[in-house]
């Protein structure tokens, strides 16, 4: 394994020159893949439609081709299930990424080709390795076992072929190199059950038993595993169970509510986090800096950005830009163009870019997940770097979370409703809760005009939940497993509505 180790890390510093490549030439690299996926987008069907023979130049595709949402993708996503082709993609499609972004009743199914595989979520496996072991020479990750947190599919049979959908981590985990499986725990029979409470339990039981260096996977999943783990072996802590480990490649949701919950699971100095932006969309970011949690933005993987100022939004059609425009601190919803067929597809996050040498992102939240009922648009970054501020103040730790407007009435003016889930909970809780509208005030000057004197919004009203709560609301809802989260912020009662009349 030493060898082994050796050979892996030294071919992932290969990699480190083509991302160096467009590192110094991004708007070069991003030029080149739109021409090639123009190119090869042709010969379908949606070439044909919009006559991507004649299209010379972004304005061309831009001005031709409408920015797009699933619901518009969806009669041409069905026909590919049901065994179509060159609709598109001129490759064949028979992997189908299932998600439903938050907890929906509807699913999408985004179709996952096999230059995606190789080109985009592959490489960006490869290259999340890359930049580790570049930030950390010495590592030998390589000399244990990788413990990946997957999802489920399924297969359709439609005219005597093969059709797959379900979670993307399931379709990766299902098409990994040989090699890579070798690395890997659990086994592929574990790692794509789709009954997640004895999936649980059996990875559990087989993943403590080996020599666990790095895990990657949803942190409130992966959470669930370790405390499992704990609760079977009696140790105090997951150093105990897995001595070797040193880091954890996190996505899907942030990671800022569960930090400290990760420490106290693994307080070892050696351990590492590093975050990614993947989707079943594609693959968009990765952590390249230690000490900063800024995702590079990776621009040589199949796709093609544009970015739709959040202001944008709300008119019929939407003016989008391309890298060489974007600034700084400013929202923007992300558009893409990938190397599966998804043209000009609005994926519904915003992101704000923090540096633009190199390009640089954070995820700033959803263009669905927010509340704006009064006008103080507030987002996903505002609300979880104002529970941090609260938690640090009042040595708290949150696990899950949830909020929504609560509406006026005769007797008092509207406020937002927070459902917390604490692992630790504040001693003070009001004090908490005043720390907490504090925060959210100095980090969102609409939110704080609404907050003035009370005329509009009132102090934030919080319920503390019981541990579990969320869980359990996820598998009343038949929820559970890695692509399926708690909704952060909605802009209606719903979801709140739901938990409320729940644990009533």
């Amino acid at each position: 394994m030493a060898i082994f180790n050796t050979v892996i890390a030294w071919l992932m510093k290969k990699r480190m020159h083509q991302i160096e490549l467009f590192i110094k030439y991004p708007i070069d690299v991003q030029e080149e893949w739109f021409r090639r996926l123009i190119n090869q987008g042709r010969t379908t069907e949606w070439g044909k439609k919009y006559d991507y023979k004649s299209i010379n130049t972004f304005q061309d595709f831009a001005d031709r081709v409408p920015v797009s949402d699933y619901e518009m993708l969806k009669p041409y996503i069905d026909r590919l299930r049901n065994g179509e082709q060159n609709i598109l993609w001129p490759e064949e499609i028979r992997w189908f990424a299932k998600s439903s972004g938050t907890t929906s009743s509807k699913s999408k199914f985004i179709p996952v080709s096999n230059s995606s595989l190789e080109e985009c979520h592959f490489k960006a496996g490869k290259d999340m390795l890359s930049l580790y072991v570049n930030n950390f020479p010495d590592t030998e990750v390589f000399d244990g076992r990788g413990l990946v947190m997957g999802g489920s599919h399924n297969i359709t049979e439609v005219k005597n072929e093969s059709y797959y959908d379900g979670d993307l981590s399931a379709i990766l985990i299902q098409n990994l190199p040989f090699w890579v499986q070798f690395l890997k725990t659990p086994n592929l029979t574990i790692a794509l059950m789709d009954e997640w409470e004895s999936k649980i339990e059996l990875m559990a039981r087989e993943t403590m038993l080996h020599d666990v260096t790095s895990i990657s996977g949803v942190p409130s999943w992966t959470m669930v595993l370790l405390k499992r783990i704990l609760d079977i072996t009696g140790k105090k802590d997951i150093s105990e169970v897995w001595p070797n480990l040193e880091v954890f490649f996190h996505g899907g949701v942030s990671f800022v509510p569960y930090r400290e919950q990760f420490k106290a699971l693994i307080p070892s100095a050696k351990m590492q986090y590093m975050e990614t932006y993947n989707a079943s969309e594609g693959f968009f970011g990765i952590q390249d800096q230690s000490d900063k949690s800024d995702l590079l933005l990776m621009l040589d993987y199949g796709i093609f950005y544009e970015f739709i100022p959040i202001e944008e939004l709300e008119n019929d059609s939407p003016k989008a830009i391309t890298l060489g425009d974007v600034e700084l601190d400013r929202n923007y919803a992300l558009v893409i163009t990938t190397n599966a067929g998804l043209w000009r597809y609005l994926i519904g996050d915003t992101i704000k870019f923090t540096s633009l040498n190199p390009y640089r992102v954070r995820i700033s939240g959803r263009t669905k997940s927010y509340i704006n009922a009064f006008g103080e648009e507030l987002m996903i970054d505002n609300a979880e770097k104002a529970l941090e501020i609260a938690c640090n103040k009042c040595n708290a730790v949150i696990t899950e979370y949830t909020a929504a407007p609560l509406f006026s009435n005769n007797k008092e003016t509207a406020a937002h409703e927070w459902l917390i889930e604490f692992e630790k909970k504040p001693e003070n809780p009001d004090y908490f809760a005043e720390t907490f509208d504090n925060a959210l005030k100095s980090l969102n000057s609409d939110y704080e005009a609404k907050r003035y004197h009370n005329m509009i919004l009132r102090p934030p009203v919080i319920y503390a939940l019981k541990q579990g709560t969320f869980y359990a609301w996820l598998k009343k809802k038949g929820k559970l497993g890695g692509q399926h989260k708690v909704p952060r912020l909605s802009n209606d009662r719903e979801i709140i509505d739901e938990i409320l009349a729940m644990i009533r």
